[in-house]
């Protein structure tokens, strides 16, 4: 009797362990991670890495990219002011605390967003991206296709648990590859341990991991009951960059130690120096909703020809041949022209050299000056017609060709002392041809920066000025994934 007790309390105790296992929700999402070289995509070490699971808020990763993506276009700018919707201030934690009608900075929301993994901020940068969170989800899948993210479709932005809103730990790792290259210029937010996100300053959901692990700078944690603790790491040590992606953690300290494992396995494996191959950005822009007409795009469009008026014969303004070849020269046949030579094309100074002053104007006499005594009319005359358009000019005189001057000009914008020096050449021709060719391909970096040609003894250095000391490190971090040598320059 005492026998068949036993076995039914034993019994009874098994059925109770299998109930609350099943029952924990941490331990109910699967276990899936990648280890990849950031330089090359080398995929260094998977599990269950194609396994489709809830991604949480490793969502905000995508939701971030195509926000980043939106203000590069100039579809909305860092300083919009958003207006909070209902639907934004109900989402659940974690959340900024926002107001329906409250008006905030987008810049705040993305820090909200990105550091403090807010729901609500989320929602608002979807809203006033896409109109609506579901037409934003749908920009978020095109954009995930474009990256190569082949088994991931999102249905929100912030990542909460919903039918159908799956990733993999592959995807979400070329996410955050895609993230450090195409967006080096705002990457530095997911380093932050706090930040100020307009109506009170938060901190990272990530902190922990990132004053733990050496290198480590972000990038996004998620977790709901679904999901488990995930995490995307990216940490750098030398010249090589590991991104690491874990998806269902049983704790967060758990998934903090388990992605160290990963890291430090990326690390061991990983050739101290390759070749860099950034991954190519792709352009997904806002698409039309279905039976509408889209956003409005304003084009501005430059004019093609813009004439002079002919002066009035007689008045001694005509001007000369030089000048009258030039307004009857069209913009295109301008920029051809330019375009065969754009370093030996004239600056502003020779273009003045070259174009002789108007002659001077005799004053009108004062009107309370004694009239001259009065002249025997004149006979009448016909008009003077007006000259046909000179169709040939002589060519001026050669000219001595003046000394060039790099020009600059002091900023005011604060803390923009630092620049970045791409090389030394022969020649300045060389070094200005360098500077025009690097400005055009890296425009996102260098657009505000000054190109300056410093020559010495030793060369002719090209060098971009007038820089921050993060913009300086963040055109450098981008120019070397071009395989393009660069160093910073400090103030002094």
């Amino acid at each position: 009797m005492r026998s068949r007790l036993k076995d039914r309390a034993r019994l009874g105790l098994i059925v109770i362990g299998l109930l609350l296992v099943a029952l924990l929700p941490a331990g109910a999402a699967p276990y899936a991670a990648m280890v990849m070289d950031a330089r090359t995509g080398e995929i260094l070490h998977a599990r269950n890495a194609d396994t489709r699971l809830h991604p949480a808020s490793l969502t905000k990763m995508m939701t971030l990219y195509v926000v980043f993506d939106a203000v590069e276009r100039g579809e909305i700018s860092l300083d919009t002011i958003v207006k909070i919707s209902k639907k934004a201030a109900a989402e659940p934690p974690s959340k900024l605390g926002l107001k329906p009608g409250q008006r905030i900075k987008l810049r705040f929301l993305i820090r909200a967003a990105a550091v403090k993994s807010a729901n609500d901020a989320a929602t608002a940068l979807a809203e006033v991206i896409s109109g609506s969170e579901a037409a934003f989800a749908r920009r978020m899948n095109r954009t995930a296709k474009a990256l190569g993210m082949t088994r991931s479709t999102f249905k929100n932005a912030h990542g909460l648990t919903e039918t159908g809103h799956l990733s993999t730990a592959r995807d979400m790792t070329i996410l955050g590859r895609s993230l450090f290259y195409n967006h080096p210029q705002y990457y530095n937010i997911f380093s932050r341990l706090t930040t100020d996100a307009g109506v009170r300053d938060v901190a990272s959901t990530n902190r922990r991991f990132l004053n733990a692990y050496k290198g480590a700078d972000g990038i996004k944690t998620g977790y709901t009951r679904a999901a488990g603790f995930n995490l995307v790491a990216s940490a750098e040590r030398g010249q090589e960059r590991i991104i690491a992606t874990m998806f269902g953690g049983r704790s967060s300290a758990q998934r903090n130690a388990k992605v160290t494992e990963l890291l430090n396995m990326g690390f061991r494996r990983a050739p101290s120096r390759v070749t860099v191959r950034a991954p190519s950005k792709p352009n997904v822009g806002s698409a039309p909703e279905p039976g509408t007409a889209g956003k409005t795009i304003r084009v501005i469009r430059a004019v093609s020809r813009s004439p002079y008026p002919v002066p009035r014969p007689g008045t001694g303004l005509a001007p000369p041949d030089e000048m009258l070849v030039a307004m009857a020269e069209t913009i295109e046949e301008a920029v051809t022209a330019a375009q065969l030579d754009p370093i030996s094309a004239p600056g502003a100074e020779e273009l003045a050299a070259l174009v002789s002053p108007l002659p001077s104007v005799k004053p009108l006499p004062s009107p309370e000056a004694p009239a001259a005594p009065a002249a025997k009319p004149a006979p009448s005359v016909a008009p003077t017609p007006r000259p046909r358009p000179v169709q040939t000019a002589t060519a001026p005189p050669a000219l001595e060709e003046p000394e060039r001057i790099v020009v600059t000009r002091l900023s005011t914008s604060g803390d923009r002392h630092w620049g970045i020096n791409i090389g030394r050449f022969t020649s300045r021709n060389q070094a200005e041809r360098v500077l025009l060719k690097t400005a055009l391909a890296e425009l996102g970096t260098l657009d505000t920066a000054l190109r300056k040609v410093a020559s010495s003894a030793q060369g002719h250095d090209a060098n971009f000025v007038g820089m921050t000391r993060e913009g300086a490190a963040m055109a450098c971090r981008r120019l070397q994934a071009r395989n393009i040598a660069c160093s910073t320059i400090g103030p002094g």
